[in-house]
């Protein structure tokens, strides 16, 4: 059996960061269900929170999991959840794109709070000021 530990901060926004998640009764809904899903597929959510109109995910891959597929589960399944649900008043989806880093082990206590903070975090700036910063920081070039 394989020992591994490899940590990944996963960022989505909404199609056109439209804010559908705009109530926080929504939102941990939608988070419940993620991460409840996750864990029935196999996939180690450490953490997830998010904003109107986006999710951070703290996520450990396993020694058979690649990144790809995972964010294509949880989206998807999600998305569908949403919109079988009728959670929103319009039909909902995710933006195809998604920010992804790994997280060193001496960093992970960092960013679950970062992540469990997001609503503190959120009154202080946008997510579009957020993702610039991201972009920046970890030399994305689009």
């Amino acid at each position: 059996m394989p020992f591994i530990k490899i940590y990944v901060h996963l960022v989505f926004s909404t199609r056109n960061r439209i804010p559908y998640l705009d109530k926080p009764e929504l939102r941990v809904k939608v988070w419940k269900h993620i991460k409840e899903n996750a864990s029935e597929k196999g996939i180690y959510l450490d953490m997830i929170n998010g904003y109107f109109d986006h999710c951070h995910c703290l996520i450990s891959l396993g020694s058979n999991q690649n990144l790809e597929k995972i964010v294509q589960l949880i989206k998807g399944e999600s998305s569908n959840w949403i919109n079988k649900n009728q959670l929103t008043k319009e039909k909902f989806s995710w933006q195809d794109e998604y920010f992804a880093v790994s997280v060193s082990e001496s960093m992970i206590d960092s960013v679950r709070n970062y992540i469990k903070n997001q609503e503190k975090h959120h009154h202080k700036k946008t997510f579009s000021e957020e993702y610039q910063e991201f972009m920046d920081r970890y030399k994305f070039v689009i």
